[in-house]
């Protein structure tokens, strides 16, 4: 760790960076015992009967800020879930960096599925598992070690934004950017929760796709009718709804809806083999789609239906159903527009509706893709720390899902640089069972980051 070419390793900056090293090192133990307690709290945004745990989550965020010796620190709201805003200030003619992350997490689902405890950091081998090791309690944890490695005084201006809603797409971020501007203004926001290119290999986001859903709703009939003495000449509507759910898709696999954008890719190779047992593909299955796994993966819409509303297997007879439901969801490539590829996507499933069949389409979120410039001194300077901490270059990735918060904050503040960081790696899971960390990631992006803030500094001064 902190591996420098022989010709620097005599320099007081070395030497420096060796001790910081050393400190994260130390501060270790402290830092999953912090991250072990905030995996504790069932932080689920999307549970109204776990507000209060969301509400708890935010009030202990706050706490291991003021533990750190944060001198100003807030839990705050726009009306949504509540967020914790903690500001150090900049030293005299020192740039001032945002560090964000999300408390809330995303549901269970079945526990059975789980091969530890959900809500109970369990440390097994080299991974920590627990929901929201990685996503995004993981990444709180890296700001908080890094400022404790400065003991409360970073080198930089600080200001940390902790989310409460991130899981549920934010739905009053943008209304707390506006009243909070002043307080979340920064030269440098880092971003700390998307994923890394391998365990071992730190990587830096540079585009996200965007996200919009819908819900369709295909009627055939006023009411349900016997199959054997109407089937036939009447159509039942779930079979309606497969036929249109088909459109979506031509027979390579690729995007149907006219009108969606696509960027160019990355010259950056993912091995098959390796997103075959990412993704935990069966046996004998096939890709879908056309273009490299990197231009699929993050510079391609894509489709998938997510849910189905209709009669279950042990509840059927024999009976003609008059109406089922689908909920879409569909990524958006970056320099795409979401409500505009909605737009598209609905217009689609109105213009297709089989046999004359009843097509009503109810929208739902949208977040906007982005496209994430990696330049300019903050950049260099990161792409240095990383090196530092890693004994690596960073790789530049896209991300097939969707951070809206990305696109917010190019909004609200233009003239920043935006760096989107990771703990996670491709076996963290997240939204899944199972999540969890490299608990040597852990320690590296923690070093990186304090690295970074000292190179910051440099650029400031």
């Amino acid at each position: 760790m902190a591996t420098l070419p022989p010709g620097r390793r005599s320099s007081p900056s070395y030497a420096a960076a060796v001790t910081l090293a050393q400190t994260i090192r130390d501060h270790q133990p402290r830092v999953r015992a912090d991250l072990a307690d905030l995996v504790a709290i069932e932080s689920v945004s999307a549970d109204p009967s776990r507000l209060d745990q969301v509400h708890r989550s935010a009030e202990a965020v706050a706490a291991l800020l003021t533990d750190t010796g944060c001198p100003d620190v807030r839990v705050v709201s726009a009306g949504g879930m509540p967020a914790v805003i903690g500001r150090y200030p900049a030293p005299a003619g020192r740039p001032t960096v945002c560090l964000y992350a999300h408390h809330d997490v995303q549901p269970e689902g079945d526990p059975a599925t789980w091969a530890t405890a959900p809500f109970a950091a369990t440390e097994q081998g080299e991974r920590l598992y627990g929901r929201g090791t990685a996503d995004d309690k993981g990444g709180f944890a890296v700001h908080l070690a890094a400022l404790r490695a400065f003991d409360g005084r970073p080198p930089v201006g600080v200001t940390v934004f902790v989310e409460g809603e991130e899981e549920i797409g934010s739905p009053s971020l943008e209304r707390l950017l506006a009243s909070e501007h002043d307080a979340l203004a920064a030269d440098v926001f880092v971003i700390a929760d998307s994923g890394n290119w391998d365990v071992g290999t730190p990587a830096f986001t540079a585009s996200l796709r965007g996200l919009a859903d819908c819900v369709v709703t295909v009627s055939t009939l006023d009411h349900a009718v016997h199959s054997g003495s109407f089937g036939g000449p009447v159509p039942d509507a779930l079979t309606a709804l497969c036929r249109l759910l088909a459109t979506l898709h031509d027979e390579a696999g690729d995007v149907a809806v006219a009108g969606l954008a696509v960027t160019e890719p990355p010259a950056l190779d993912y091995p098959e083999e390796r997103l075959r047992a990412e993704a935990g593909l069966l046996e004998g299955v096939d890709w879908i789609g056309t273009g490299s796994l990197v231009e699929r993966l993050w510079c391609k819409p894509a489709i998938a239906v997510i849910a189905l509303s209709t009669t279950t297997v042990d509840r059927a007879s024999n009976t003609l159903i008059p109406s089922a439901s689908a909920k879409i969801s569909l990524r958006v490539a970056p320099g795409d527009d979401a409500d505009a590829a909605l737009g598209h996507l609905t217009q689609h499933l109105q213009e297709r509706a089989p046999w004359g069949a009843h097509v009503r389409v109810e929208p739902g979120d949208t977040g906007q893709p982005s496209a994430i410039p990696f330049e300019g001194p903050y950049a260099d300077a990161a792409q240095a720390a990383f090196r530092e901490a890693w004994s690596t270059d960073a790789v530049l990735i896209g991300q097939g899902g969707s951070i809206p918060m990305v696109a917010a904050f190019q909004e609200a503040f233009p003239g920043s640089t935006v760096l989107v960081t990771a703990v996670a790696d491709p076996d963290s899971r997240p939204h899944g069972a199972n999540e969890s960390l490299h608990l040597g990631d852990l320690e590296r992006a923690c070093v990186a980051e304090a690295l970074m803030l000292e190179r910051f500094a440099e650029v400031g001064s």
